[in-house]
């Protein structure tokens, strides 16, 4: 017994053992994959920006320069010419297709709001669990090929005068942002939780004045969704603009720009591209200001919604 108590105290006297660590290579591996990390990104990087830069040198590059196969086409073999943006500025109406882009995009952005917040709203707050399956199918309408609505639509046009005026395309063009526009913006405004509206209520607003004092704030980012939206499909839509418009004055972006710079097989690349990368980049600049806002409008609001 003494014997075994004086073994339990040595044994309480010695130092535990420690198990051995391994050497630390935290900072290594930390290293090696934010080296990764970076690599990857700047190798997306340069996969987005690269059709900017080609943009950028075909549009000072002369013809001879670009067409032969003998150049490099990332260097200037002759020097840079202004040329190819004095045929796009002079030889055709590119600022008039550049204001009546603008004109009919702005005119679109706020129809669509006007209609689509209060829709999303009713829908979200006021219709109950009807209010989901009608959702769906205002959705569904954006899913129908503009092909299809071609003949009625051009019957509309026809019968209210609008041949050949930017306002066909005003008319038209909600058709197709205000049913996606309101969907999302459904799902959107479901993630505000009411309780805060309620008592904005019992402090004396008004439902309507919760909704412009309480919800609108917390929705930016879900209205400038649908901002961005609008503007980039009446930017980029093609068969109606070609289709309602046949005076070259008051084409958009989207039918100038090849209709005058594609002449059979002849194509003036210096010119496309100078007209490209105009239009585009500042697109661009202000989607990459906002881009955070765009994608939890579209992730927020779709998905929790």
């Amino acid at each position: 017994m003494v014997a075994e108590a004086r073994e339990g105290a040595v044994a309480v006297g010695r130092p535990r053992s420690r198990k051995a660590r391994p050497p630390h290579d935290g900072a290594p591996r930390s290293g090696a994959a934010t080296a990764l990390n970076f690599g990857v990104i700047a190798a997306f990087a340069a996969f987005a920006a690269f059709p900017f830069l080609w943009m950028l040198i075909t549009m000072f590059k002369r013809t001879n320069d670009l067409l032969d196969p003998n150049h490099n086409p990332f260097l200037y073999a002759q020097s840079p010419t202004l040329e190819n943006l004095r045929v796009l500025f002079e030889d055709t109406y590119f600022v008039q297709w550049i204001g009546n882009t603008l004109f009919v995009g702005v005119i679109v952005v706020l129809i669509t709001l006007v209609l689509a917040v209060p829709a999303g709203y009713s829908l979200a707050r006021l219709a109950g669990a009807s209010g989901e399956k009608l959702a769906i199918g205002i959705f569904l309408t954006y899913l129908v090929p503009p092909t299809i609505l071609f003949i009625p639509l051009s019957r509309i046009i026809s019968t209210l005068g609008l041949q050949d005026s930017l306002w066909a395309l005003i008319l038209v063009y909600p058709s197709f942002t205000v049913p996606f526009c309101t969907w999302l913006l459904m799902g959107f405004f479901k993630v505000i939780p009411r309780d805060l509206e309620e008592a904005a209520m019992v402090d004396g607003l008004s439902r309507f004045g919760a909704f412009v004092k309480v919800v609108l704030p917390m929705s930016v980012a879900g209205l400038l969704t649908v901002v961005i939206f609008s503007f980039t499909l009446v930017m980029q839509e093609f068969v109606y603009a070609l289709t309602f418009i046949t005076a070259s004055r008051n084409f958009t972006i989207s039918v100038g720009v090849p209709t005058f710079l594609v002449r059979g097989d002849v194509y003036f690349w210096g010119s496309l591209m100078g007209a490209c990368f105009i239009a585009s980049v500042p697109v661009a600049i202000i989607y990459n200001s906002f881009v955070d806002k765009f994608i939890s409008g579209f992730t927020v609001g779709a998905v929790k919604g």
